[in-house]
C-alpha cells in the first residue's frame, strides 16, 4: 500500500509557494462554526481538506455513511472513534487508496477525483501499520520519498529534516533495526519531505513510550503552527487528543456524531473529561441530534 499512495505525484509543478489562496489566517483567527453532523461541506479558502457525503459501502456494509467535515490551516483536527467506527477508511479515501462509493474529497481546492496528482502532491501521511521499508537506510529512504514527489533541492531537504527530527546519527542506519520511536521520527520526517498543506497522521504514537509520544506531539504541534498546512490525526489516547487537537469528529458506525473543542466539548455533554465522552459514543450509543448543546 505504501508506494501505491505516491504512484502519481511524482514531476508535479511546485506545491510550496501557496500562491492559490494569498489570505491564510492562523485556525484560531478562523473560528469554526460547529455543523450538524452530515450536513454538506463547500470548500472554503482557508480549508486545506474538505470532505463532503463522503461514503463507503462494502456490499451491504456501510463503512462510511455521508460523512463532511473540514480542515483548516495551521488546525490539527482529531478523528476519533471505535475501532470499525470508520477512521482508517476515511484516510484511506483521501489518500485515494480506497475509491469512495460516494462525495467528494477536496484538497488545496483540487478535486480529489478529478485531479488527483496535483490533490496527491499536497499530501502526505505516517501510521504505525506503514513503515518504511526496513532494509533501506534513513537516508535512503528519505531521498527515496523525495524523489517521488520531485522535491526540490533535496539533499539540503533531507539534511534539515535529519536535524529536525534527531535523525543525524541515524543516517546511515537501516530503518529495520531503529526502536519504534526512532522509526516513527523517520517516517514523521519523510511525511513533511514535501511540506505538505494535508498531513494525515492515524495513531502515529501508538507504539511509543509516554516520553517519546510527547516528543513527538510537540514537534507536530510546532509543524502545524509553523507550517501553511493542517493536519487530520486518529488516536485512542484521549489526553494525546485533548492536548494537541483544536478540534475533534466523534464517529461512529461510519459517521459522524459530534464535533467540538476537545477542550470544552465534553462539559457540554455533562461528562467529565473527553474518555468519558469517547465511551458513551463507543458503548453507549450516545444519541446526538443537534448541532451543539442545548
Amino acid at each position: 500500500m505504501l508506494f501505491a499512495v505516491y504512484a502519481d505525484v511524482s514531476g508535479t509543478e511546485d506545491v510550496q509557494s501557496g500562491s492559490r489562496y494569498p489570505n491564510r489566517r492562523h485556525a484560531a483567527q478562523n473560528p469554526i462554526t460547529t455543523r450538524k453532523p452530515g450536513s454538506r461541506v463547500t470548500p472554503g479558502p482557508s480549508d486545506v481538506l474538505s470532505v463532503d457525503g463522503l461514503r463507503k459501502v462494502y456490499g451491504e456494509k456501510i463503512a462510511v455513511d455521508s460523512v463532511s467535515f473540514n480542515v483548516q490551516r495551521n488546525e490539527i483536527v482529531g478523528l476519533l472513534g471505535p475501532n470499525g467506527a470508520g477512521k482508517t477508511t476515511t484516510i484511506n479515501m483521501i489518500l485515494s487508496v480506497l475509491e469512495p462509493t460516494a462525495g467528494t474529497i477536496h484538497i488545496e481546492g483540487f478535486d480529489l477525483a478529478r485531479r488527483r496528482r496535483q490533490a496527491l502532491a499536497r499530501t502526505n501521511f505516517a501510521a504505525v501499520y506503514a513503515p518504511l521499508p526496513g532494509n533501506l537506510t534513513v537516508s535512503q529512504n528519505l531521498r527515496i520519498f523525495g524523489m517521488i514527489y520531485g522535491v526540490k533541492r533535496l539533499t539540503e531537504r533531507i539534511e534539515a529534516l535529519l536535524d529536525s527530527f534527531e535523525l543525524r546519527a541515524f543516517r546511515d542506519t537501516k530503518c529495520g533495526v531503529l526502536s519504534s520511536g526512532e522509526q516513527t521520527r523517520v517516517c514523521l520526517a519523510k511525511a513533511v519531505i514535501n511540506q505538505p498543506t494535508l498531513l494525515l497522521l492515524d495513531e502515529p504514537t501508538a507504539s511509543l513510550d509516554p516520553a517519546t509520544a510527547r516528543d513527538i506531539r510537540n514537534q507536530i504541534r510546532r509543524l502545524a503552527a509553523q507550517g501553511t498546512g493542517g493536519v487530520l490525526w486518529t488516536s485512542h489516547n484521549m489526553y494525546e487528543v485533548q492536548d494537541v487537537c483544536h478540534r475533534v469528529l466523534f464517529l461512529s458506525h461510519g459517521r459522524i456524531l459530534l464535533q467540538g473543542d476537545p477542550k470544552t466539548l465534553p462539559a457540554e455533554y455533562g461528562k467529565e473529561n473527553l474518555e468519558e465522552l469517547f465511551i458513551s459514543i463507543a458503548h453507549e450509543k450516545l444519541a446526538v441530534d443537534r448541532e451543539g448543546p442545548a
